[in-house]
């Protein structure tokens, strides 16, 4: 995906089923530089059990960031008005609020 306006990219997994978005990145030790999960039809998150802190992207339904924040492990970010979708990046990602994200073309 690309985040406008600065044209950087990101490599992101989407969590489609609701098994996915409820494990998240539980159990893993982090996230690379670049790299991001993707929560569809979520509009809060824990990070409850995690071993690493996250910088966490509250989308509405264009994909646009409307609050951005670093979380640390064992808070809740609870649901915020307009937010459709959660995008969590490695803490201190470059994401700030009204960056919208787009997929690649089809077939890219």
């Amino acid at each position: 995906m690309t985040v406008e306006p600065r044209g950087s990219r990101l490599e992101v997994e989407i969590a489609r089923t609701r098994r996915e978005r409820m494990r998240g990145l539980l159990g893993r030790d982090g996230l690379g530089p670049g790299r991001a999960l993707l929560l569809e039809r979520t509009r809060s998150v824990h990070t409850l059990g995690m071993r690493f802190a996250l910088t966490i992207a509250l989308l509405d339904r264009d994909l646009r960031a409307v609050h951005v924040a670093t979380v640390r492990p064992g808070r809740v970010v609870l649901p915020r008005r307009r937010v459709r979708h959660v995008l969590e990046l490695a803490a201190g990602a470059d994401l700030r609020v009204g960056d919208r994200l787009h997929p690649p073309p089809a077939g890219a």
